[in-house]
């Protein structure tokens, strides 16, 4: 079945520490002693976590942030074609596509200013000594519009979790929902998860993988799995909401330390136009999977739909839910990292009314 590949601007040069982190994304984890190493100057001083002042620029002031530029269904591709930064001093600038296993770790070190992905993998950046946070609560999973689906082709006979011992799983990167999600429901099932073989494959070559018999089972994220639903070879097995109720959907996003502390005006216009364009989606999934559709240049029947946690308010129990998991992994020691060190909802004009 062949793919249909997003329409991307070409990716632009990049300085030497994307490399760097880019390997150790790849591995699930940031070395703390790496990570300050690549902490920046700024003004004579050294921006660290625990480093340079709150620098507030004065009104008026505009504010580029950047962004990747990658295929995918997200608040911020959507809050720019909605206007939502209109009459505000921020603009998103984006600097090109961004591999998903590199953009916790590159908002760690202010390569780029904001990025979305998986809880647990900021939970482990922070435990790391990255300077981020999580500012605004992201995608939730709905058993009807669940954050990932679990894929296996018709004739492969896997029907049940002891079935994918001695088998293939594909995944779009280590540390991430799909991995930590899929292992504690496996071990729940009486799986042994050292007997499957664990890839990384982006979302939008995941399908193709499966049905080229490169993969045994495909884990595809939205929008991309909707393209694995419709496809004749493959049948869907589970979803996310099928494994935990969707406690571990919640996809946030995260900024920079530094960019807090220097643009705390331009945070709050982020995060005011990213709650607007969520709950717009909430309201509106069709036309949201239109436009969509039209970005990553793909047939609207297989855009699947994405939900989005009301007004992107953060709550405590998705954080804690993976701060016990990378515990239970032995990814992360006791105490190392509370979930209040995780989350702020101090830029959200909406977090007061909830």
């Amino acid at each position: 079945m062949p793919i249909e590949t997003p329409a991307l601007p070409s990716r632009p040069s990049r300085r030497h520490a994307l490399k760097t982190f880019a390997s150790l994304a790849a591995a699930g984890g940031l070395g703390g002693a790496l990570l300050a190493g690549c902490s920046r100057e700024e003004g004579g001083k050294t921006a660290s976590a625990g480093g340079a002042p709150a620098v507030v620029k004065k009104t008026g002031d505009k504010v580029a942030f950047k962004y990747p530029n990658n295929p995918s269904f997200d608040l911020i591709y959507l809050a720019d074609e909605l206007g939502y930064f209109e009459g505000t001093n921020t603009r998103p600038d984006y600097v090109g596509k961004i591999a998903a296993p590199q953009i916790i770790p590159l908002v760690g070190t202010g390569e780029i200013d904001f990025g979305s992905r998986m809880v647990p993998l900021v939970i482990s950046a922070i435990a790391s000594g990255a300077d981020l946070k999580v500012v605004a609560a992201g995608g939730k999973t709905l058993q009807e519009a669940p954050h990932m689906k679990y894929f296996v082709r018709k004739d492969s006979g896997i029907r049940e979790p002891k079935d994918l011992e001695g088998k293939t799983i594909g995944f779009n990167s280590f540390g991430a929902c799909a991995e930590f999600v899929t292992k504690k429901y496996l071990r729940q099932h009486g799986v042994d998860v050292n007997k499957i073989n664990f890839v990384v494959i982006p979302d939008e070559q995941a399908e193709q993988t499966l049905v080229t018999r490169n993969t045994d089972l495909a884990i595809i994220h939205a929008p991309f799995s909707g393209r694995a639903d419709n496809a004749d070879q493959l049948v869907r097995l589970w979803s996310d909401y099928d494994l935990d109720g969707g406690l571990g959907g919640m996809a946030p996003y995260s900024a920079h330390g530094q960019f807090i502390r220097q643009h705390p005006e331009a945070v709050r216009d982020v995060v005011a136009a990213l709650a607007k364009a969520g709950n717009w989606v909430n309201a509106n999934t069709e036309e949201a999977r239109k436009l969509v559709a039209k970005r990553i240049n793909m047939d609207l029947k297989n855009v699947d739909r994405y939900a989005y946690v009301d007004d992107l308010v953060v709550t405590e129990p998705p954080i804690q839910y993976y701060i016990d998991i990378l515990q239970s992994e032995g990814k992360l020691a006791a105490g190392k990292v509370s979930v209040k060190d995780v989350y702020t909802n101090e830029f959200n004009p909406f977090a007061t009314k909830t």
